[in-house]
């Protein structure tokens, strides 16, 4: 098996890393994100069209005659669409939509539902939403402190951080809405990153354990290059599906594709880089993971 030198870059990966930070948390502070009708409340019109909806059509119609900022997405069917109005907008103002619609199409537009969400529901959402992200980071902590070693936990950490934070921060830079949906996506990039950070720490602690004679960065070397086949192939297998449903899914999920593509990339490469980065950061030993020996044992086993 050929040693790729993959800690040989990591300074020029650390300063890849800070810069994507510094822009993420930059555009969050100023522009903040795009925040959906789920977080900041407003009207939701789902509609039926006796024939195939022109939603292009249909958006041009709400933005020149009182409901510009309307979202204007298919739901299920090609007939069938989901309006999302901007808070502010009554009971009537999606009657008054209603008409407008009907009196433009030819056929005929049938109400299906009318739901308000209101400012309070959606800053609930998003102060759940963040605890719930909190917490996420917080047990996976605690497991992999006790399964690998404290060091552990705070580079897979380290990479969770790094993930949420650059996917939110393309969300903000680019302006996509944000919404339940993409959060998530959020909440399964950290499920993913997890999954690829731990599979690389097992193989860490077992070459650390098992290769003799060699230091921490040609350790690292030898455990990533083990592990990159795996890695690259489950990585481009779900790549593969993301795109399929950012292309083909529709408006409904679009978000929650395109968040989890920015999420799988970037949570490979912290996989890679952010987690073993920070391990030899914080001067990982062969001594750290050492299997205990109980008191007494080595007597045990000098014993005739």
């Amino acid at each position: 098996m050929k040693v790729l030198n993959f800690m040989g870059q990591r300074k020029l990966a650390l300063g890849l890393s800070v810069v994507l930070l510094v822009l993420s948390i930059g555009s969050l502070a100023t522009r903040q994100l795009n925040w959906g009708l789920d977080f900041t409340g407003g009207t939701l019109v789902e509609v039926h069209y006796s024939e195939t909806a022109d939603l292009s059509a249909i958006r041009g119609l709400l933005d020149g005659n009182g409901f510009a900022g309307a979202v204007v997405v298919a739901f299920g069917t090609d007939r069938d669409v989901l309006i999302r109005l901007p808070q502010g907008k009554s009971d009537a103002d999606a009657r008054a939509m209603l008409t407008l619609l009907q009196d433009n199409f030819e056929g005929t537009v049938e109400l299906r539902r009318t739901e308000f969400i209101g400012p309070q529901v959606g800053a609930e959402l998003r102060e759940q939403g963040g605890l719930a992200i909190l917490l996420a980071l917080g047990l996976v902590m605690l497991y992999i402190a006790f399964r690998f070693q404290m060091k552990f936990a705070v580079g897979a950490v380290a990479a969770l951080f790094h993930d949420i934070v650059i996917t939110l921060g393309f969300f903000s830079i680019t302006g996509m809405d944000f919404d339940l949906t993409v959060l998530a996506a959020l909440l399964a990039v950290i499920g993913y990153s997890l999954n690829d950070t731990i599979v690389v720490s097992d193989r860490i602690r077992e070459n650390f354990r098992k290769v003799r004679g060699e230091g921490p960065v040609s350790i690292i070397n030898i455990s990533l290059s083990e592990t990159l086949g795996r890695t690259l192939v489950t990585s481009l297998t779900t790549l593969l599906v993301l795109v399929a449903l950012a292309v083909f899914g529709g408006d409904m999920i679009y978000g929650f594709a395109i968040a989890l593509l920015v999420g799988v990339v970037i949570g490979t490469y912290s996989s890679i880089y952010v987690a073993a980065n920070t391990l030899l950061m914080l001067n990982v030993s062969k001594e750290d993971l050492m299997i205990p020996v109980k008191e007494g044992a080595e007597q045990d086993d000098l014993a005739p």
